[in-house]
């Protein structure tokens, strides 16, 4: 293989809501941290270990805002990026590292809408409709989602 590949996969809940920093020219763009699970049993103590990997997520302009707008903490999504390292002088004069996460595509697998929408009907053994179907609409009748 001639090329590389800088590709990452991830499904995991918000650790906090999505942060959103606005610049000059209309552009933004919205952090949030992403946790996922590895869950395995010590083969020593028979004990179930979960194990928690924290990911810094980076979505920018439009998928931003939808992400500020339909998502809070502990709302599960489907997240297609790419790593991006990058380094800033610190208030301290010190150089700072971080790895992020930058979002290509998304998916929201579930949602505080959903929970919201779940929680006030009354289902009787019945399976909950996927959050694909989902309708986002918001008050004003525009869908501004992108897909």
């Amino acid at each position: 293989m001639n090329g590389t590949l800088n590709k990452v996969l991830l499904i995991g809940h918000l650790g906090d809501e999505v942060k959103m920093h606005y610049f000059e020219g209309g552009n933004c763009i919205g952090r949030f941290p992403l946790a996922t699970n590895e869950v395995y049993i010590n083969k020593t103590t028979g004990e179930k270990i979960t194990s928690t990997e924290w990911h810094n997520i980076v979505v920018r302009n439009k998928a931003a805002e939808i992400c500020e707008k339909y998502l809070t903490k502990g709302d599960k999504i489907y997240i297609e990026g790419r790593i991006k390292s990058r380094q800033w002088q610190g208030e301290d004069g010190n150089t700072k590292y971080t790895t992020e996460i930058q979002v290509t595509e998304f998916t929201f697998l579930t949602t505080k809408k959903d929970t919201e929408v779940a929680a006030k009907q009354n289902f009787k053994g019945n399976e909950m409709e996927s959050s694909k179907n989902t309708n986002f609409d918001d008050s004003n009748g525009n869908d501004d989602l992108p897909f």
